[in-house]
């Protein structure tokens, strides 16, 4: 039925609790597993050297979310990718989706952008309204 299915992972507790859900549906379906991580862009007008200080910042940090994200998936039968993504999330995460062919998304219901999520609606929000596959949220 699945045979791709994405997690987002934001390094929230809910994020991490669709890891470990996403990881269970992936093992039990022999599914691949894409492990999406988005961030809102660096601004330009940092210049150098600050733009790439912060974005190297980005990708360890990055690293560090996938790593924590691999633990909490345990060991799969189908190949576990990681999509490292300079967007808005919710658009990162309906991109992947679309090109990787996904026929399951699955996010925590709060991430950790509260204020921007009450001011712009939430992230999990947005997947749901325009995702062209079913989306599992996880409280």
């Amino acid at each position: 039925m699945f045979k791709n299915v994405l997690v987002a992972v934001d390094g929230s507790e809910h994020s991490y609790k669709a890891a470990k859900l996403a990881g269970g549906i992936a093992r039990n379906l022999g599914a691949d597993l894409w492990v999406v991580i988005a961030y809102d862009p660096v601004p330009g007008y940092l210049g150098e050297p600050y733009l790439q200080r912060a974005i190297s910042e980005r990708m360890d940090h990055a690293e560090k979310l996938f790593e924590e994200a691999k633990q909490e998936i345990g060991s799969i039968t189908g190949e576990l990718h990681t999509e490292i993504l300079e967007d808005d999330p919710a658009e990162a995460i309906l991109t992947v989706a679309k090109t990787r062919n996904v026929d399951l998304i699955v996010m925590g219901t709060r991430g950790l952008g509260k204020l921007k999520g009450m001011l712009q609606g939430s992230q999990s929000q947005k997947v749901v309204v325009h995702a062209v596959c079913p989306v599992l949220l996880v409280k």
